[in-house]
């Protein structure tokens, strides 16, 4: 019988992150809920990812997106700290409000090698997404997933 693995937790994957991923302490993301191939992750409003003009920067976005990716998968499969993103594509839809942001993942495709997720990112409180992001994530085999 093969083993199932169990998605992480939202308190595992903050201490996962904590461990493991020190660049997240340039955006403060904050994941509300994992599991179930779906993630919802806020990024704080900061004055550091404000571009000319006065909106939300792209990058910072792209970065909300992966993250919830990541997110949504590890809260899925468990921790697996080599799953990396192949691909991330996003359509700016509309300027982000002043406020926090909210990315809602989902997995398309969860396989044993490759996940395949969209994202949706809304200002805090309003419904229309001001981006869209597909991504696909490369999951190492098991023998490489723990190392």
């Amino acid at each position: 019988m093969v083993a199932v693995k169990q998605g992480m937790t939202v308190a595992e994957f903050d201490a996962f992150c904590a461990a493991q991923l020190p660049f997240l302490a340039i955006y403060n993301m904050v994941t509300e809920v994992m599991g179930d191939r779906k993630a919802r992750v806020r990024l704080p409003a900061d004055p550091r990812h404000i571009r000319p003009g006065g909106t939300i920067c792209g990058p910072a976005q792209m970065a909300l997106a992966d993250f919830s990716l990541y997110a949504a998968i590890l809260g899925s499969i468990g921790e697996v700290p080599l799953a990396v993103t192949t691909n991330l594509s996003t359509n700016f839809l509309r300027r982000p409000s002043p406020g926090d942001l909210l990315a809602e993942a989902r997995l398309i495709k969860l396989g044993r090698r490759l996940a395949v997720g969209e994202v949706f990112i809304h200002s805090d409180g309003e419904t229309e997404p001001v981006a869209h992001v597909t991504g696909t994530y490369s999951i190492p085999p098991q023998d490489l997933a723990s190392a």
